[in-house]
């Protein structure tokens, strides 16, 4: 059992962290955030660990680590966030926490009092929105897959233009699917009340969970269970709040909701201030105005979450108004807040003329994911300890990363097949059950 020592052991675990399924660059703000939360044993043990799910048997023959020492430190990560371990298949399965969704998540959804929140908070803050790095690396290169995708306030979209609204577009219906939720502390918001940049009344209880997902927050402390009635009127007060639906970007078995305002999110924050407007992949929907009702009160400019709705000198012959709503559809999310807040009713969503692609489970958003961000080879070969995966991660690795490839493989011709291909990939390795996921 090969073990990192010394003061490289930080580095080398954010070079780990870095190639899961986020990336997460290297810098001083990182180093300082890993050096609080993992304690020097906890990284040895994640250094060591497939990216992938991994059985107990299998990650014990894999480190080298006896039972009773490794129980022990895996329950530590777990309880922290810093690992994942979910019950799959009659059997646990734990995987190390990717940087989202994950070791941020997980660890600010925590408030014991067994750390300085406002020491780690502010870490996470200037890691992930003070500089540019982070966010950089995952979306500065025109990346399509994001791990989140808005879905609209139903009430606000236009029936007549919308024949038919996919279940994987609607709250209730996803919601209606679902046996088991949780809802607990929002990260983002947690963040934001200690570093001093809270400035709305929303409440911290928002973090919706569904399934597999649900049970690993309940068991582990994270999240409360609720009843389907209670995440339904979770739902109905972010409507009420006007807050933006961000939900898993899968068709199949969504596991998280965010529940998302312009002042704390990540997400929403990250898109304003860096520009960058891949970080949630939008809905299938844009607003549409009546300018015959609209009275140009600008309440729908003031509701937008991201700035995309603006008021502009009207120019309507004959309008009374001074000015009147237009919407950049480069970056409106299509969330429906802006419509929620029109007094008018000259406001509803209506689709977009092309449908945005969405992965239909969690295994494709996954390989997709991956490969765009150049850590797929993690996902293919996944002992670190093994000479033979490090050669194939290196090459396969290289391969993939060629950036012709990348678009080839992710195009409308070729990804059907390319994800076809890794699904037989897990099969032959005996890992088939990830695909159902």
């Amino acid at each position: 059992m090969g073990h990192a020592v010394g003061k490289d052991i930080y580095k080398k675990l954010g070079v780990k962290i870095d190639n899961l399924a986020f990336r997460a660059p290297w810098n001083e703000t990182f180093h300082a955030l890993l050096r609080e939360i993992y304690a020097s044993e906890e990284a040895d043990l994640v250094l060591l660990m497939p990216a992938t799910l991994t059985t107990f048997d299998r990650l014990r023959a894999i480190t080298g680590y006896g039972e009773a020492p490794l129980r022990n430190l895996l329950e530590s990560l777990c309880l922290k966030g810093l690992v994942m371990d979910l019950w799959l298949f009659d059997t646990y399965h734990y995987m190390p926490s990717p940087m989202v969704v994950g070791i941020f998540e997980l660890t600010m959804m925590r408030t014991a009092q067994d750390q300085d929140w406002k020491k780690v908070s502010r870490l996470f803050h200037d890691y992930m929105l003070g500089q540019r790095d982070f966010l950089a690396a995952n979306c500065a290169h025109g990346e399509k897959v994001g791990l989140l995708r808005t879905i609209p306030h139903e009430e606000v979209i236009d029936q007549q233009d919308c024949v038919e609204i996919l279940d994987y577009e609607r709250a209730s219906a996803i919601i209606e699917e679902q046996n088991t939720f949780t809802i607990g502390t929002c990260s983002c918001r947690h963040v934001a009340m200690h570093v001093g940049t809270k400035t709305c009344d929303v409440p911290l209880d928002t973090c919706s969970a569904f399934g597999i997902a649900a049970e690993f927050l309940s068991r582990r402390g994270f999240a409360e269970k609720v009843s389907k009635g209670e995440m339904k009127d979770n739902i109905a007060r972010s409507k009420e709040l006007g807050l933006v639906l961000n939900i898993d970007n899968v068709q199949r078995n969504p596991s998280f909701l965010c529940h998302c305002c312009s002042d704390c999110c990540h997400l929403l924050v990250g898109m304003k201030k860096w520009g960058y407007s891949n970080i949630v992949i939008t809905a299938n929907f844009l607003p549409q105005t009546d300018l015959d009702s609209c009275t140009g009160c600008g309440l729908c400019a003031r509701a937008c979450p991201i700035d995309a709705r603006t008021m502009v000198p009207d120019d309507v012959p004959g309008s009374k108004r001074k000015k009147k709503p237009v919407t950049n559809a480069a970056v409106c999310l299509g969330c429906g807040v802006c419509a929620l807040k029109c007094k008018s009713r000259a406001l509803a969503l209506v689709h977009k003329k092309k449908r945005i692609i969405t992965p239909e489970k969690t295994f494709e958003r996954i390989m997709l994911q991956c490969l765009e961000r150049g850590t797929i080879q993690n996902q293919l070969f996944d002992n670190p300890q093994s000479a033979t995966h490090k050669f194939m991660r290196g090459f396969v690795g290289g391969f993939l990363r060629l950036s012709p490839v990348k678009r080839a493989l992710m195009s409308d011709a070729l990804r059907s097949t390319f994800l076809a291909a890794m699904k037989k990939g897990a099969t032959v390795q005996g890992r088939g059950w990830m695909t159902e996921i």
